[in-house]
């Protein structure tokens, strides 16, 4: 029996003149693939092509994990993804670098751990949309390096470098996130966006846990 492959292509707009915002915002978030109980997936069709970018359903993780975060320099840090294999089995390659401007006991306890861990990111974009980094499908590599600054104008630096393989460049997120502060997004997949040529909705908090202004580092 021959396959029914109907297509699933779509047409890709782009009005002139809207601003397409670049950059990430100042916290990201982390947690270790074993505090993750439950995936939120990705849609296929019946032949297994992906058919949307975005994550449906939530994070659901064992009892009081929470994502943790990091604080970073946004001018610094930076979001990508390339192709990478060969054709009919290519993925994507998401590459996040994420500078945190300490070099503390804290950042330098971060930097063992993550080496050494699978573990997966979420980056909000300055529009206000959580991408994913890290795949349930395959394992993440994290790696930290760190600059103590040269002389009195040098900077230091704690760099997180991550490298994880996915179907598509870093899904979309639209579920709830459990943080030590409080819920991002409680309301789970509320819908949060109206397309790619619009301002995300801002992302709802829980009024009773509000996230607190991030102290220096």
């Amino acid at each position: 029996m021959a396959t029914n492959c109907t297509t699933i292509q779509q047409s890709l707009a782009w009005c002139q003149g809207t601003p397409e915002l670049p950059g990430i915002k100042r916290r990201i978030y982390y947690i270790s693939k074993d505090q993750i109980v439950n995936w939120p997936t990705l849609q296929h069709d019946n032949v297994g092509r992906l058919t949307s970018a975005v994550y449906n359903g939530n994070f659901e993780l064992a009892a009081d994990a929470t994502w943790k975060f990091i604080d970073i320099l946004p001018d610094k840090s930076q979001l990508t993804s390339e192709a990478q294999g060969e054709y009919p089995s290519q993925t994507q390659l998401n590459k996040l670098t994420a500078v945190h401007p300490g070099v503390g006991v804290n950042a330098s306890a971060l930097a063992a751990y993550v080496n050494n861990c699978d573990c997966v990111f979420l980056v909000e974009t300055v529009r206000g949309r959580y991408r994913v980094v890290g795949s349930e499908k395959w394992q993440v590599k994290s790696t930290v390096a760190q600059d103590l600054g040269q002389g009195a104008t040098g900077t230091t630096s704690t760099t997180l470098s991550v490298e994880a393989t996915d179907e598509c460049p870093a899904p979309f997120y639209n579920g709830k996130i459990e943080t030590e502060d409080g819920v991002i997004n409680p309301s789970g997949t509320a819908a949060q966006w109206n397309g790619d040529s619009q301002i995300a909705d801002p992302v709802q908090m829980d009024p009773s846990n509000q996230i607190a202004e991030p102290v220096n580092p």
